[in-house]
Formats: C-alpha cells, structure tokens, sequence
C-alpha cells in the first residue's frame, strides 16, 4: 500500500465507492433521527456491541446465537468459547482507546490483541506441541518463523519484514489523516490488517475491532450503534472472504469491492439498530 500523500482519497473516487460512501451516510443519519435515540441511545449502543461481538465471532469460526452470548458468563471452555469471549472484551475496550487511535494506532492494535488474547488457556494441553517463548507473542506483530492461527482465512502471509514495513505505512497514513471519507479509511484499516494478519492468533477480531474504532473515532457512528461485524455476518463468510480477495489483488475492481462490501456490512449494522430501536419503542408503547 503505497504512502505517498493522501493515496486513500484516489480510492475515494473509485468507481461505485462515492455511491457507497453517500448510501452508507443516509443510512446512519437515519438511525441517528430515530426518536428512540433521543432519550434511549445507551441502551442501542450497549445492544449494538453486543450483537457486533457475536458476528465478529461468528466470522471466525464461532457462529452462537445471539441469545447465547447474552446468557453465558465462562467463556474458557473451548475455542469457540475463547473466541467469543475475545470478541465480547474487545467490544467493550473499543469505546477505551479512541483518544489513542489517531496519534498511535500501533499502540491501539497491540493492546486489542492483547485484551483479544486475554482468554487464551494460560498452558497448552498436554503433549502439545508449542514454540518456545510462545506466551512472549501476544501483543506484538509476529517475527520471522513464527506461526498464525486465524480460521477461515487462507489467503498467502505476508512474511515478518512485510508485515513490519506496511504496518508502519498504514499507521502514517491514520496519524497524517487525510480527506478520505470514513467508511474508505475504515475498509482500508481492516482489509490492511487482515492482509497481514500480524498477530499469531485472533486477526480477524482485532481486524474488525479496528474497523469499528475508525467508524466511530471518524465521527461517522460516535454513539457506537451501527455494528459493521453484523453487517460481516450476515453477508456470509464466503462473500467476505470474496470480498477481501479483492482487496489484496490491489486492483482498483477489487479496491472497490471491498469498499462497497464494508459499505454495506455497515447499512445492515444500521439495521440491525434500527430493528432494535423499533422493538424498545413498542416495548414503551
């Protein structure tokens, strides 16, 4: 991904972005006019993350019920339980690193692995066979040799020294900022991340997590309320992973795609609120 001065604004002007871009604003401003949002929006915000954690979860590999996830509390005993339960705390420490984000966003994405990897099993199983210094991963991008685990996704990995120079080049395009509108930057921020996959575990959760600091940090979503990763969800992973292809081809086709795809993984996260708006409204009635 190239460095030079504000290259996110050439994809802005893709053809089909623009469109998705402005489809995707009418969208959020009218959840946002929504007159249960008026005395009712912690409550929209509180259910959005919940409902965004479980379809980050479901796209890597842990497709529980909603109600599920709202019912359990131990969250350790196998790996999809360990995947949803990275999903639920990175939802809740999203909202905690905004201020960060735009002056060290390197920072922000190792603290989300970390808080991701926070349910991992504190040793392996019996006669596992785990790398030496294992437990020194979590954190920080991976080194040369080192593995990755991210289900689902079989896309080629980009070794250590690439994964090292593009993450310094995404995070002097957020820290620079730019004119390019938030769902690009967004899109960008996630199909970068998942590109790479710079942790041993968890990618796709942190990938998403990222994209939901930039919709909100942008000023976007502010209230937190249109959960892309349900938009992800429900799209299927075979359209996501389609979808992201695109984005690692680097054509402008495939650039496109992808952008319009997080476009509308959003406008059904706006559904999504809206449904529940709908549904505390009757409730009130």
């Amino acid at each position: 991904m190239s460095t030079s001065a504000d290259p996110l604004a050439a994809l802005a002007a893709l053809p089909g972005v623009p469109e998705a871009v402005d489809s995707v604003r009418k969208a959020v401003d009218r959840v946002y006019g929504h007159r249960v949002m008026r005395r009712r929006s912690a409550e929209i915000t509180s259910e959005a993350a919940l409902r965004g954690a479980r379809g980050s979860a479901a796209l890597s590999g842990a497709d529980w019920a909603l109600e599920e996830v709202r019912r359990r509390t131990d969250f350790s005993a196998d790996d999809e339980a360990r995947t949803v339960g990275a999903a639920l705390r990175l939802a809740a420490e999203a909202g905690q690193l905004l201020s960060i984000w735009r002056q060290s966003p390197l920072r922000v994405l190792a603290r989300l692995h970390l808080v991701a990897a926070g349910g991992a099993p504190a040793a392996p199983a019996a006669g596992a066979d785990v790398p030496a210094g294992a437990g020194d991963t979590v954190g920080r991008p991976r080194l040369a040799g080192e593995p990755v685990a991210e289900p689902l996704v079989g896309l080629p990995l980009p070794d250590a020294d690439e994964v090292a120079g593009r993450l310094d080049g995404l995070s002097r395009l957020i820290i620079a900022g730019g004119s390019a509108p938030a769902l690009v930057t967004a899109a960008v921020v996630h199909g970068e991340l998942m590109a790479l996959r710079p942790f041993g575990t968890y990618n796709g959760l942190v990938a998403r997590a990222a994209e939901r600091i930039v919709l909100i940090n942008s000023g976007l979503d502010p209230k937190a309320i249109c959960p892309a990763e349900v938009g992800h969800a429900e799209q299927g992973s075979e359209a996501y992973l389609a979808a992201l292809d695109g984005y690692v081809s680097g054509t402008a086709e495939g650039m496109a795609d992808w952008i319009a795809h997080c476009g509308r993984a959003v406008e059904l996260g706006v559904r999504e609120s809206t449904a529940v708006c709908e549904a505390l409204q009757r409730g009130a009635a």
